[in-house]
């Protein structure tokens, strides 16, 4: 077996040496500008001040909406997060079969992904209008309903249309997650269980599910990032209206900054939410390991 001849052994982490600047001008120096931030003094015209330690992240708890904010941020990432790994799940499944049609049906799946979240949102604005929306014309001509539904009659039935929004461009990219972990399993471990006497459910748990554990764990995580971070959705939708009822942290932020001009508590919930991010993608990525290491 050929080994590869180093000659100097700063010789590795010279050919890393770019890619490590660029996560240290782009990544790392960013983070730690909004870090100090926090902690400064920012009046609404943006001029930073002197160190005020914790007092933005006080001023940021205390707001009125806050807690409600939270809230939706949790079930935002729950709903989204869970049913869409959920469906993707099985519509992977059904696309790893062979059936008349499958390229054109894997090509119709990704389009909602690949479509500007942005344009995704608007479209779903137009399709539950209740005055020449979508739903209600297809409704009333099929006779399912008499007259126009408002769909958006109160502001937990607009959070709701949000996180189905967020649930439909969702699913696209957990599927293909999913499906190239399910093309990569040997079809003889199949053959071998089915000769044993097992049935669906025993090859999904025993032989599908483990194999394909290592594209669900990046396909959650990245999610998890994706959703709590999504701006467009909720933002196109409702603007957070009324009084920041549907808001995430994301959008509650950046109305905070940019319409009320409180730049300081919007720079402490900026690094709450990174906080908040890294600890649940933590827990997340040790309990996989820890599953997969007892197996």
């Amino acid at each position: 077996m050929n080994s590869i001849h180093v000659k100097h052994k700063w010789e590795p982490y010279l050919w890393l040496l770019p890619s490590l600047l660029l996560i240290a001008i782009f990544v790392v120096f960013p983070i730690l500008i909004v870090f100090k931030l926090s902690f400064s003094e920012i009046t609404p015209g943006g001029v930073i001040g002197g160190f005020i330690g914790f007092q933005n992240f006080v001023e940021a708890v205390h707001l009125p909406p806050f807690k409600t904010v939270m809230l939706n941020t949790f079930w935002w990432v729950l709903s989204v997060v869970g049913l869409s790994t959920l469906l993707g799940f099985i519509i992977a499944m059904v696309m790893n079969q062979k059936f008349r049609g499958r390229k054109i049906a894997r090509a119709i799946l990704v389009f909602p992904w690949a479509t500007s979240l942005v344009i995704q949102a608007s479209i779903w604005n137009y399709i539950i209008k209740y005055e020449y929306g979508s739903l209600n014309s297809v409704l009333l001509n099929l006779g399912v309903i008499n007259q126009a539904i408002n769909w958006r009659t109160s502001y937990p039935i607009e959070f709701i249309w949000e996180c189905g929004v967020g649930i439909f461009v969702t699913v696209p990219f957990v599927a293909f997650c999913v499906l190239s972990g399910l093309q990569s399993i040997d079809g003889s471990l199949y053959e071998a269980a089915t000769m044993d006497g097992a049935g669906f459910w025993s090859k999904l748990w025993n032989i599908t599910l483990p194999m394909v554990r290592p594209s669900l764990t990046v396909s959650t995580v990245l999610n998890i990032i994706y959703v709590f971070n999504s701006f467009p959705i909720v933002y196109t939708m409702t603007k957070g209206a009324p009084a920041h009822k549907t808001d995430t942290m994301i959008t509650y932020l950046y109305m905070l900054s940019f319409y009320e001009r409180k730049k300081g508590p919007a720079t402490a919930l900026s690094v709450i939410g990174f906080l908040i991010l890294c600890l649940c993608a933590g827990i997340y990525m040790v309990t996989v390991m820890r599953k997969e290491e007892t197996q």
